[in-house]
């Protein structure tokens, strides 16, 4: 599905991304992991339910799942 009309990316390249990186922890922070800026801001609240959806979803994630490590890691840093 795509999330963001303005600069074209799919909820496929958010996951992706969180996935990728460390510490991603804002929808601002996924736009700059995505070579892109925030235009209208209509696509932020989608990208924040997905982040909520990654960190939310990774206690049933095996050990070696890039985005498991990253919500341990996120949650730590808190």
């Amino acid at each position: 599905m795509i999330v963001c009309s303005c600069n074209v990316f799919s909820d496929h390249q958010v996951r992706d991304a969180l996935a990728s990186t460390e510490g991603v922890r804002s929808p601002g922070e996924v736009y700059r992991c995505l070579g892109c800026a925030p235009q209208c801001g209509r696509c932020a609240r989608t990208i924040r339910a997905i982040l909520d959806q990654v960190q939310g979803s990774c206690a049933a994630c095996p050990v070696e799942c890039p985005a498991a490590n990253l919500s341990t890691r996120m949650l730590a840093a808190e």
